[in-house]
């Protein structure tokens, strides 16, 4: 397999076979508190995937050049948050400064990019999986950043949609929502298995 063919299909099963909300459960909180409107939804996956990218390269890096060679391994941690917690600021000005009303719609869910566990999940993941360039890296980052996108803007469509629906009084707000999201993994799941 060529180096453009492994990076295609790395880019096409984190977005869709291995996605990180639908087959590790990571990112649920902003999954299931930002998707109920699809701009703000596509606006969080955008920042997301901003920082994911920013994050992985970064800390893919700072791995490789610094931590590694010093044998300064249990710094990771600390580390990947320090360049996460960086990457959020950028994104917080920016919004601030340029989509003032973006900024306010998402409040708190922005700071909370931070702790999103996708992007600390996927900086852990390069190291377990032994990504060995700074480009596969970088694709495999993205990915899983419009992976999130994907997802969120999926769940916020389907919830959009679920507004003029007639949903039972006991079933209506977090519980249909948590229904929905368990279909949707329940789909994805079908595309297990389909690049080996």
């Amino acid at each position: 397999m060529d180096f453009l063919e492994s990076l295609l299909v790395g880019f096409v099963g984190i977005v869709v076979i291995n996605n990180f909300v639908f087959t590790k459960f990571l990112g649920i909180c902003p999954y299931l508190g930002v998707s109920g409107r699809l701009d703000m939804a596509f606006g969080m996956g955008c920042a997301v995937t901003f920082v994911t990218t920013l994050a992985g390269g970064l800390t893919w890096l700072i791995d490789t050049l610094f931590l590694v060679p010093f044998h300064l391994e249990v710094t990771r941690y600390v580390c990947y948050i320090l360049v996460i917690a960086g990457a959020v600021q950028l994104v917080e000005m920016y919004l601030k400064k340029f989509f003032p009303p973006l900024y306010k719609s998402f409040g708190i869910f922005l700071p909370l990019i931070t702790t999103n566990c996708v992007i600390l999940g996927l900086c852990l993941f390069l190291n377990l999986w032994q990504v060995d360039n700074i480009v596969l890296a970088l694709v495999l980052s993205f990915g899983a950043g419009i992976g999130f996108t994907v997802a969120i803007c999926i769940m916020a469509g389907i919830r959009e949609a679920m507004e003029l629906a007639d949903i039972p009084t006991c079933l209506a707000g977090a519980p249909i929502a948590l229904i929905t999201a368990g279909l949707l993994t329940l789909a994805f799941m079908g595309f297990s298995g389909m690049i080996r």
